[in-house]
C-alpha cells in the first residue's frame, strides 16, 4: 500500500484554497460590500498562509501574510475593499501558485513588485515586505496602544489524538496566540497514557491559555480556523479586575519543562469568568467522527481511476468473450454464470463511468478570471454568463477542452465584442455578454460559447480565404462552409497582431482537438447580433454502447446514441436508388451511404440489406449495410499512428472472439453523406 507524501497534499489543497480564494475574489468585484464575502477571502488566506508554514512553505506564508493583513484591515474597516484591492491580490494570488508549485526557484523581485501594488491600493498603509522571506508571524496592524481597550480572555483547547499525524503542529497555534498579545500558556499532561501504553504519534497533551491582547473575539477565532471542525475549543472572556491576577489552574501537577509562559505565572485561585462562546466536540468517539468524515470524501489521484477504467474494460472484453462462448453451448448453467456476469460487468461499467464523470462547472469556473483579465487589457466590460453548469462530461474530456474553450472565449472576446462607445452607438447596452452553455443531447454534451458583439464578417473572411489560396476567387461556398475556413490553419482577420489574437493559430487547435475528441464544430453567426460556436463532444472516450454490424466480410461498430432507427432496404429498391442515393423517410428525403462501395469490399450485396440512419444535431444520412448484428459494449482503443490520418474511423475494439472491429465515426459520415447529397442537388 502506498503512502501518501504529505506534501503532495498540501499541494492538492493548496490549489483548492487558492481556487476557492479566487472565486471569492472574482465574487467581490461585483459586490465590493459584502462583509461575508471579504470574510471568506480572509479565511481562504488565513488557511492558506497556516498551511504552508505548518508545511515548510515559508515563503508563501510570508507572501500570503501581507495579502492576508490587507483583507483584515478591509473587514475590520480600516479601508474599503476596491477594484484596485481585488485586481492586486488576483495578481498576487498567481505568485503565491508558483511559490506552491516551486518554493525554492529564484522568483526575482516579483513578490516584491506585487506587494508594492498591493500597498498602494490598500493607500499606502501596508507594511513594506522584507528583501527575503521571514519567518511567519502576525505583526502589528495599524494599531495604535494607547488608543484601544485590551480585553483578556481565557482559552482551553485539545486537539484530537491523531492530529498531529494529519500535519496539525500545536506549537504553531501557540505562536499565533502569541502574536495577539501578552499570553501565558499551561500544558494539561493528565490525560497522558502510561509508558507502555503511549502511542509516540499521538497527542493527549490539551492547553489553558490566558491572553491580553487588543484584538477581538475574531482574532482568536482566526486561529483555529482551520482545525475547528476537530478540537474542542472554550473561549471566556475575564473581568477587568481578574484579569490582573488571573492564571491557567491544571487539573494535575506538571513538570516545570512541561509548563510554558509568556509571562510570570503567579498559582492564584480560580477567577470569576464570564462565558462567550464555546465550541465543544464530541469527545465520547473522535475516531468515530473521524472516520464518519473521512468517509463522504475519499481523495483518489486520477490515474488510479485511469488504472481501473482500463482493468474495467478488459473485463467487458473477457465477458463478451464468455457470452460469445456460452451462446455457442448447451450448457445451461453455463449460460446462467453468463448472463450474471454480463450483468454484474455492465453495473461495474457504469458505476465507473460515474466515477469518471466531473460536472462542467469545474471547466466553466476557470473562465472567470479570464474574463476579468481580458475586460481590464481590452477597456470592455464584460458580463459572463453559464448555463448548465451541472451537465456531467468524462473528466478526460474536461481536461482537453479547456485550451479550445480559452481560445473561443479569447476570440469572442477580441474579435466579437465592441467596445463600450460602439455598442452604445448601434443600440446596445455598454456591457457585453459571453454566455458558456452545457447541456447533454443523447450520448453527446453539447458546449456552446455565444456572444452578442458584431457577429462573422463574412466578406472579410472569404477575402482572407481567397488571398490565403484557401478557396478560389468566386468559388460557390454555403455559410456553414464559408464560416468553417475560420479554423483553416494560420487564419485570421484581425488586422494587427496583439496579445489576443491575429497569428491564426488558436482556431486551428480547437478544430484539431475536437476532431481528436471525435467531436464536431457548428458556428451560427448574425451580423450584428452575434455569433455561436458549438461543440459536440462524446460523453466518454472510455466505453461506450454500440451498434455492431457486418459489410461484407468485416465488422464494425456504430455508436448506438447516433442511431436513430434501422430500415430494411430491398435489392429492389438499392437498384432503383442507383444514381441518387436517397430514401423516403416519413415524407423527407434522407442521404445514405452504401459503405460496401465506401469500404471497397469488393463482395456482393446481401439479399436483404439493411440502413441504419444516424444524425448528429440536426443532420441526418444512412448507412447501408449487410447484416445488423446486435449491440456490443465497446471498450475504445486507439488507433495506431499509422492510421490516425483515416477519418472515416473514430477507434477500434476488440470482439469476444478477439477479432478487432473498427468504430465508424458518425460526424464524418454524416457530413460526407450531407455533401453527396448537395452535389446530386446542383448536378440535378
Amino acid at each position: 500500500m502506498s503512502t501518501l507524501d504529505p506534501v503532495a497534499v498540501f499541494r492538492t489543497e493548496a490549489a483548492e484554497c487558492l481556487e476557492a480564494i479566487e472565486a471569492g475574489l472574482l465574487d467581490l468585484t461585483h459586490q465590493l460590500d459584502n462583509k461575508d464575502l471579504v470574510d471568506a477571502v480572509f479565511r481562504g488566506l488565513h488557511t492558506l498562509k497556516g498551511s504552508g508554514a505548518m508545511f515548510g512553505f515559508e515563503a508563501l506564508a510570508a507572501f500570503t501574510h501581507h495579502c492576508e493583513t490587507a483583507f483584515d484591515r478591509v473587514r475590520k474597516g480600516e479601508v474599503a475593499a476596491t477594484s484596485e484591492l481585488v485586481a492586486a491580490v488576483l495578481a498576487a494570488q498567481d505568485h503565491m501558485r508558483a511559490l506552491v508549485d516551486q518554493p525554492d526557484a529564484d522568483h526575482g523581485d516579483i513578490g516584491h513588485k506585487l506587494l508594492t501594488q498591493l500597498q498602494a491600493a490598500v493607500g499606502g498603509r501596508e507594511a513594506a515586505p522584507a528583501a527575503a522571506p521571514a519567518a511567519v508571524s502576525v505583526p502589528a496592524i495599524a494599531r495604535d496602544a494607547a488608543a484601544k481597550k485590551k480585553n483578556s480572555w481565557r482559552i482551553r483547547f485539545s486537539l484530537p489524538a491523531n492530529s498531529m499525524a494529519n500535519g496539525t503542529n500545536p506549537l504553531g497555534l501557540l505562536d499565533e496566540l502569541r502574536d495577539l498579545g501578552e499570553c501565558t500558556v499551561r500544558a494539561n499532561t493528565s490525560a497522558i497514557p502510561p509508558l507502555d501504553a503511549l502511542a509516540p504519534t499521538e497527542l493527549h497533551i490539551s492547553w489553558d491559555v490566558t491572553l491580553t491582547s487588543e484584538q477581538d473575539r475574531s482574532a482568536i477565532d482566526d486561529v483555529f480556523i482551520f482545525v475547528l471542525d476537530d478540537m474542542e475549543l472554550s473561549v471566556e472572556e475575564i473581568s477587568g479586575q481578574a484579569a490582573a491576577t488571573a492564571a491557567p489552574v491544571e487539573e494535575k501537577a506538571a513538570p516545570a519543562s512541561v509548563a510554558v509562559s509568556a509571562a510570570a505565572v503567579s498559582p492564584t485561585a480560580v477567577p470569576e469568568f464570564r462565558p462567550v462562546e464555546a465550541v465543544p466536540a464530541k469527545r465520547e468517539a473522535p475516531a468515530a467522527v473521524s472516520q464518519a468524515k473521512a468517509a463522504e470524501n475519499v481523495r483518489v489521484p486520477a490515474e488510479r481511476l485511469d488504472e481501473l477504467m482500463d482493468r474495467v474494460g478488459e473485463l467487458v472484453i473477457a465477458q463478451s468473450r464468455l457470452s460469445q462462448l456460452a451462446s455457442a453451448s448447451t450448457d445451461i448453467a453455463l449460460r446462467s454464470v453468463s448472463e450474471e456476469i454480463e450483468r454484474l460487468s455492465g453495473e461495474l461499467r457504469d458505476t465507473m463511468m460515474v466515477l469518471r464523470m466531473v460536472p462542467v462547472a469545474t471547466l466553466f469556473s476557470r473562465f472567470r478570471r479570464l474574463v476579468h483579465d481580458l475586460a481590464r487589457e481590452t477597456g470592455k466590460v464584460i458580463e459572463l454568463v453559464t448555463e448548465g453548469e451541472s451537465t456531467e462530461v468524462d473528466k478526460t474530456v474536461i481536461e482537453r477542452l479547456a485550451d479550445p474553450l480559452v481560445h473561443l472565449v479569447r476570440n469572442s472576446i477580441d474579435h466579437g465584442l465592441e467596445t463600450p462607445a460602439d455598442r452604445l452607438a448601434s443600440g446596445k447596452t455598454e456591457a457585453g455578454t459571453v454566455t458558456l452553455s452545457a447541456r447533454q443531447a443523447g450520448g453527446e454534451v453539447i458546449i456552446s460559447i455565444k456572444d452578442d458583439g458584431r457577429g462573422i464578417n463574412r466578406e472579410r473572411v472569404r477575402a482572407k480565404a481567397e488571398s490565403s489560396r484557401l478557396i478560389q476567387p468566386g468559388q460557390p461556398l454555403s455559410d456553414s462552409e464559408l464560416l468553417q475556413l475560420i479554423f483553416a490553419p494560420g487564419f485570421s482577420t484581425a488586422a494587427a497582431i496583439t496579445n489576443l489574437s491575429g497569428r491564426g493559430v488558436g482556431m486551428d487547435v480547437v478544430k484539431k482537438t475536437v476532431e481528436a475528441l471525435r467531436g464536431a464544430i457548428d458556428i451560427v453567426s448574425v451580423p450584428g447580433q452575434g455569433s455561436e460556436v458549438s461543440l459536440r463532444i462524446p460523453l466518454t472516450l472510455a466505453i461506450i454502447d454500440g451498434l455492431l454490424v457486418r459489410v461484407g466480410s468485416g465488422r464494425y461498430v456504430i455508436p448506438l446514441s447516433a442511431v436513430e432507427e434501422c430500415l430494411e432496404l430491398s435489392l429492389e429498391e438499392d437498384l432503383r436508388s442507383r444514381g441518387r442515393s436517397f430514401i423516403s423517410l416519413r415524407d423527407s428525403l434522407v442521404p445514405f451511404l452504401r459503405l460496401r462501395d465506401l469500404f471497397r469490399t469488393g463482395t456482393k450485396p446481401d439479399v436483404h440489406q439493411k440502413v441504419v440512419v444516424i444524425s448528429t444535431g440536426t443532420e441526418r444520412v444512412g448507412l447501408v449495410v449487410d447484416q445488423i448484428i446486435g449491440d456490443h459494449q465497446t471498450v475504445i482503443k486507439s488507433m495506431s499512428k499509422l492510421h490516425n490520418n483515416v477519418a472515416t474511423f473514430s477507434g477500434a475494439t476488440i470482439l469476444g472472439d478477439g477479432s478487432v472491429a473498427l468504430i465508424l465515426d458518425v460526424g464524418h459520415l454524416v457530413a460526407a453523406g450531407q455533401q453527396q447529397e448537395a452535389q446530386l442537388r446542383v448536378a440535378g
